[in-house]
């Protein structure tokens, strides 16, 4: 039977390759929606963790969805045996980014040759090669078809499909985003291709989003662009924040506040705090970068969003560094990029550290789920990862600055737990997580705008409560 007769077709048993931070939120997430799912991976203490119905990495809401799963997801380190029980095969391989900008498929080449030449000893008809991990720009079209088409003999999308289909996550949000997105991002060799897509995820999403479908290539591009557009946007709130330093009286936040009104700007995203960090934003912005240059145009704004994003850790070194002492001890709350992850790539905190460091300060570090990975990149002899942050309010820093919003800063600085910073102590706080918290303290220098040589007191906040 050739891939195009298609009137009995659907994805129902699925294989993933590769049960990493996103590979195995894929498979416990359709396993949880009814489907068939064997996940794979080289790590045998992934599959066996998922084996055992436990979560392989950290990662909110992984571990119920998993057990929701049940027997419907399983997991092998054996390729032939993925490929045996599967429809679909799904990559999530590591595509590292390269000194130029581009993405490497050094992980991703040798897994799709090994599936494809299972697939053709078995010749199994209709089988769909769909990747999730991101691709440098015509990946799709000029080395996964041509190598796909060699290794079986056929044509594509007449013999097999091949899609690119990404996916907008978080981390720290994964299932969430997986089971409920903005939209669904195709990429379709052929249109049967996309039909198979869209029916399986119309049973995966919760929420009837809107699907998207379109060649691969401009699936490619719509990724990276997508992530261009959110990092310009953070941008354009820390060029405001910086130049409302300057100008006394001007906040930021009231700004904002008001032109996310207009619907053609949007609130989300549109908040001061400080630069975009992990492992999807700073690497799309380059790539975009690449691909542009490959092909004679120069990215003038991807650029300048890499050159705000510079300058806003730069402005917050330069703060900190102004308010603390060389002999003084500083406390960093927050090494994740972001809350709910212990990712901590491009993260600012660990930029800050490092750079206090150097600058001879002695550094007091905390994070609710980063401090293992960060402690083996940090210098220690300046820097001490503490595993309780009341550590660091107790020590008397001359300055603290929460570098990533985690809940729990906001409940450690509460009053009444009778566990209060210092009189003078200094708090740099981008993100104003304690804004309604630090009038409770006495004499506490509050500080949210970066290069600002205006720093609010408890006693000026307190009379605006």
């Amino acid at each position: 039977m050739s891939f195009s007769d298609h009137s009995q077709m659907q994805i129902q048993n699925i294989a993933v390759f590769g049960l990493g931070k996103l590979g195995a939120c894929i498979a416990a997430a359709f396993a949880s929606r009814g489907f068939e799912v064997i996940g794979y991976d080289i790590d045998s203490r992934k599959t066996e963790a998922v084996k055992k119905r436990l979560a392989p990495i950290e990662e909110p809401h992984l571990q119920e969805t998993i057990e929701s799963a049940g027997s419907r997801l399983k997991a092998t380190n054996e390729i032939e045996e993925a490929v045996a029980q599967s429809d679909a095969s799904f990559f999530v391989p590591s595509t590292p980014s390269l000194p130029d900008g581009s993405f490497s498929n050094h992980f991703l080449i040798p897994a799709v040759e090994s599936v494809a030449m299972s697939v053709h000893r078995r010749r199994k008809p209709r089988h769909l090669f769909v990747v999730n991990s991101t691709l440098t720009p015509s990946t799709s079209d000029q080395v996964l078809k041509p190598l796909l088409e060699r290794i079986l003999g056929g044509e594509c999308g007449r013999d097999f499909g091949l899609s690119y289909n990404p996916e907008f996550i978080a981390l720290g949000d994964v299932i969430k985003g997986l089971l409920r997105p903005d939209f669904v991002l195709i990429g379709e060799s052929d249109a049967l291709s996309g039909v198979l897509l869209e029916q399986a995820y119309k049973k995966l999403c919760t929420n009837s989003p809107a699907i998207e479908r379109m060649s691969n290539i401009n699936a490619e591009l719509a990724k990276i662009s997508l992530n261009c557009a959110v990092t310009m946007k953070i941008s354009f709130v820390n060029q405001l924040s910086g130049v409302c330093a300057k100008i006394p009286g001007a906040d930021p936040s009231v700004i904002l506040r008001a032109i996310g009104k207009d619907r053609r700007i949007g609130l989300d995203y549109l908040k001061p705090g400080l630069g975009f960090g992990g492992p999807c934003f700073p690497r799309d912005n380059r790539l975009f970068q690449y691909v542009a240059q490959s092909v004679g145009v120069e990215a003038a704004l991807s650029h300048a969003t890499d050159r705000v994003n510079e300058d806003v850790n730069q402005r917050l070194l330069e703060t900190v560094l102004a308010l603390s002492s060389g002999d003084g001890t500083v406390g960093v709350l927050g090494l994740a990029y972001k809350p709910f992850t212990g990712v901590i790539d491009c993260s600012p905190g660990m930029w800050l550290c490092e750079r206090l460091a150097a600058s001879g300060r002695r550094i007091l570090a905390h994070d609710y789920l980063a401090g293992a990975n960060a402690l083996p990149k940090l210098p220690s002899e300046r820097v001490r990862v503490c595993d309780d942050p009341a550590e660091i309010i107790r020590e008397g820093c001359q300055t603290l600055i929460i570098t990533c919003p985690w809940p729990g800063y906001k409940e450690l600085f509460n009053s009444k737990m009778k566990l209060l910073p210092a009189k003078d102590t200094a708090i740099v706080d981008p993100w104003r997580l304690l804004e309604t918290v630090v009038p409770q303290f006495n004499g506490v220098r509050y500080i949210t705008t970066l290069g600002s040589a205006a720093v609010s007191t408890s006693a000026e906040l307190a009379a605006h409560v």
